[in-house]
């Protein structure tokens, strides 16, 4: 072999200074890197290899998308179903126009868009940080709106206060600082979660607290939720199956003895049963008679949008509790389904943001995005249920949709929370600090 032939093969087997240094730095990358990663972005599988690398956004647009689609429904809707409030002899000195509602209600989700972009600023640490201090101001507050001359009643209920440009409920705070502290008692207490009075007791007791508040309003759909606020993070943190069940059954025998308690839930129970008797017809079944009638006549199709007969002072709050009645009288069959599959949707993906959270060992933000998962998906299937006739009659509106600045506001934070939890998700899947 030449001389040039012998150099030309060495420099061939040889890379030479700066070749070896990147070839030794890909190789510690690689090796460094994992094969595969557990969880799954944008709704899409993806496995970080050494020849692939991740690629991501920077939020989940489709999440964002389908909260946008329910806000702009359920402005319309709030429109149409309020359009005749201002010819009903009980508003009579209101003197509503025919869109004071649907402004209102605007102004509301842009209130709350601004909120949420705030929200979604404040990193989970300090959320995990705030966790406690939240939850007492909301417990304040709930006190606060039970002081005579505070509080502001409607409807013999004491659930509001006055604010001037907006009437806040209290409750609706509860539900997000319920969510934040039962995660962050979750993660404080990791290690006695099999332990029943130091895991579980102290929780039950804020739980119990804050439902004699809102029972003093009375507000028992809210506490309701709360309460499978609490059960459905303690459950996902882990604690131990036998002591969640027992608490379950702890939590169904108070229901039932609040219920067997007072006379006036018993008759809206028995309402529920019977809503078309002669008994029930006028009284306590009335809303619900007039739900079902609603829905009924809108068959497969609906009767159009703005069409509805029940919304013309049938109905009493066709734009809050009982939307949902007026989407199907317009919208039908099809439109009902519509929305049921949106927010399946919509709660499956807040819960698998959390699953995702809880792979990159993120327990706390995990906690939280499941906690709100929980909270939209069980209130949106109690508001449903009543419409539909399967549930008794409660007082929550349907999430995003039902007129309401406090629910309104308290939702979007929530999801904004959310969003903030799957940035956070996406930035350490591509290697970067938080």
């Amino acid at each position: 072999m030449s001389r040039a032939q012998a150099a030309a093969a060495t420099a061939n087997e040889s890379p030479g200074r700066f070749g070896a240094w990147w070839q030794r730095l890909r190789g510690q990358a690689a090796d460094a890197m994992p094969m595969h990663l557990p969880v799954r972005l944008g709704g899409g599988d993806f496995t970080q290899t050494k020849a692939a690398p991740v690629r991501v956004l920077g939020f989940d647009q489709a999440l964002v998308w389908v909260v946008v689609a329910l806000l702009l429904w359920g402005l319309i809707m709030v429109y149409s179903a309020s359009i005749a409030l201002g010819d009903n002899p009980r508003f009579a000195r209101a003197s509503y126009s025919e869109g004071f509602f649907v402004l209102r209600h605007g102004a509301y989700i842009f209130l709350a868009f601004v909120t949420a972009l705030i929200a979604f600023q404040v990193p989970m640490r300090t959320w995990e940080r705030w966790a406690p201090w939240i939850f007492v101001v909301a417990l304040l507050l709930l006190v606060l709106v039970l002081v005579p001359g505070v509080g502001r009643v409607v409807n013999g209920a004491r659930r509001w206060l006055p604010l001037g440009v907006m009437n806040f409920q209290p409750s609706e705070l509860a539900k997000v600082a319920m969510v934040l502290y039962a995660a962050s008692y979750m993660v404080r207490k990791m290690d006695v979660k099999e332990r029943f009075f130091k895991a579980v007791v102290p929780m039950g007791v804020a739980v119990v607290v804050i439902g004699m508040l809102l029972l003093a309003e009375p507000d028992m759909g809210a506490f309701l939720v709360i309460a499978v606020i609490a059960m459905g993070i303690l459950f996902l943190g882990g604690v131990n199956a036998r002591m969640f069940f027992l608490i379950a059954a702890l939590m169904v025998a108070a229901f039932m003895v609040m219920i067997m308690t007072s006379e006036w839930r018993r008759e809206r129970l028995f309402a529920y049963l019977d809503p078309f008797s002669e008994a029930h017809a006028l009284g306590k079944g009335y809303q619900l008679s007039h739900a079902l009638i609603a829905i009924g006549r809108g068959e497969i199709f609906g009767v159009g949008l703005g069409a509805s007969v029940e919304k013309l002072h049938w109905l009493p709050e066709a734009h809050t509790d009982f939307l949902l009645a007026v989407l199907g009288e317009e919208f039908g069959l099809v439109g009902l389904l519509i929305i049921i599959s949106l927010f399946f949707w919509l709660t499956r993906r807040i819960m698998h943001i959390g699953r995702q959270a809880i792979a990159l060992d993120r327990v706390f933000s995990g906690l939280v995005a499941q906690g709100v998962g929980v909270w939209i998906g069980f209130q949106a299937f109690i508001n449903m249920g009543v419409n539909l006739g399967a549930l008794p009659t409660k007082g929550l509106g349907l999430p995003l949709m039902s007129f309401g600045g406090s629910a309104i506001l308290m939702n979007l934070v929530a999801l904004a929370i959310v969003l903030r939890v799957d940035y956070e998700n996406r930035v350490l899947m591509r290697g970067g600090r938080i």
